[in-house]
């Protein structure tokens, strides 16, 4: 089960903060809400993952996720639907989490977006300054839409 919150970047004071970063691509097999289906190549680490429905909040969903070979990835990006998601990822760590904050480019360009992994829907956490409005549950935040409908278009 993933459970994270997400949230717009109001700063770029985060730079500051990052430990690492990986520049990532990403296409869908299934956009289908009960069942997306996503190949990503994060550098040289390739991922395929199945997502299930979100919760009624959007805090929470079933998350199926293997790790495949950088071929195999490359692969199944062929098999993707069009219109792939470019973006960088950064990771900084703040009061005991991880933020993972994606720098969108291609047709997304200009979006940012910080998400945090938490163990459980109630879980507290501190939130850094450089963090926006929250975003969790709102789908034309979710990839999977921003992939059929970039943000250059909102």
């Amino acid at each position: 089960m993933e459970i994270e919150r997400k949230f717009l970047i109001k700063s770029e004071n985060y730079k500051t903060k990052i430990g690492s970063s990986c520049d990532i691509i990403q296409g869908y097999l299934s956009i289908d809400p009960e069942r997306a289906v996503r190949v990503r190549l994060c550098g040289e680490i390739g991922a395929i993952t199945v997502k299930g429905p979100s919760s009624e909040n959007g805090l929470s969903r079933l998350e199926w996720e293997k790790e495949i070979s950088v071929d195999d990835a490359k692969t199944l990006l062929g098999l993707c639907l069009p219109h792939k998601i470019e973006k960088i990822r950064h990771f900084v760590d703040f009061m005991g989490h991880t933020f993972e904050i994606d720098e969108f480019t291609g047709k997304n360009t200009g979006l940012v977006l910080a998400e945090i992994e938490l163990k459980s829907e109630n879980e507290t956490f501190k939130k850094p300054d450089w963090l926006g409005v929250e975003v969790t549950g709102n789908p034309r935040y979710y990839n999977s839409y921003l992939s059929q409908n970039p943000y250059e278009s909102w």
